[in-house]
């Protein structure tokens, strides 16, 4: 465990009326200076897409960035930034290492220590909990200014987890305009409300489809329900993400271009504002 002092959640900490802080000490050769759980509470909504986005976004912008693969038992993050199967972490006395994506992104998930990544990961709860903490003490990062966390879908133990050993300095929210998914997204937004983690806004992925020839924008869903859960939770909205190609093809080399790129350049500016 791990003193207050350079705590990121420390303001909003009641652990000092519990006996003491229950944060889980960091690798002692790394130094992040932000940390950024992306959640949502229902899969599918293309929180990993986010959250890989977000980091590549940031690392644009000079900053030093990683990602840390916490959806144990569906782990994407990999794939995303272009690591190639196969590919197994190292260690030297600083630590495990994470891998290192073809844009220079240190990345750490379950997958590097599979044989195989089709592989099904059957774990029970503590097990999973405890590999997540493992990525935080043992890995070495170094010196990051943001960490993303690509968290799993629902409210279950690794979640719970991150909210309460990990120093979070905020949230990015995940949804889709799907009224379904507004509801259950709202299951995780009252939870981090509960573990008192600083939530710094939602971002509206898949929020409707742009025609390639006239640019007319085709919204699939019906718009109410979301903004109707943005305005009972009082929660900003960081950007709408619009359904394209690209976004999909991040995984083979794809660059988020034109509106996407806007929007993704405005979340990031964003962020930067709240944890500089």
């Amino acid at each position: 465990m791990s003193d207050c002092k350079n705590c990121p959640s420390a303001a909003n900490c009641s652990s000092k009326e519990k006996g003491g802080c229950q944060t889980a000490a960091l690798n002692k050769y790394s130094h992040i200076r932000n940390t950024i759980a992306v959640m949502s509470g229902k899969g599918g909504v293309g929180k990993s897409s986010v959250s890989v986005l977000l980091a590549k976004e940031m690392a644009r912008r000079g900053k030093k960035v990683g990602i840390l693969d916490a959806d144990i038992t569906g782990p994407s993050i990999p794939r995303l930034v272009g690591i190639k199967p196969g590919a197994r972490c190292t260690q030297n006395k600083q630590g495990i290492l994470p891998i290192i994506s073809p844009d220079g992104l240190p990345v750490i998930s379950l997958n590097f220590f599979l044989e195989n990544e089709e592989e099904p990961v059957i774990w029970r709860g503590p097990m999973l909990a405890g590999t997540v903490t493992q990525f935080w003490t043992d890995i070495y990062w170094g010196d990051l200014d943001y960490l993303f966390i690509d968290m799993p879908p629902g409210t279950g133990d690794v979640v719970l987890t991150v909210m309460q050993t990990l120093p979070l300095s905020g949230a990015v929210v995940v949804s889709t305009p799907h009224d379904v998914s507004s509801m259950v997204v709202a299951k995780s937004i009252n939870m981090a409300e509960k573990m008192n983690v600083r939530l710094l806004g939602v971002v509206e992925n898949m929020a409707y489809v742009q025609c390639p020839d006239c640019g007319k924008k085709i919204h699939l869903f019906d718009e109410k329900p979301f903004q109707e859960m943005l305005t009972k939770q009082h929660l900003p909205l960081l950007g709408r993400l619009p359904m394209v190609p690209e976004v999909a093809a991040l995984s083979s080399g794809g660059k988020p271009q034109g509106e996407t790129l806007s929007v993704i350049q405005g979340i990031g500016g964003m962020i930067e504002k709240q944890l500089p």
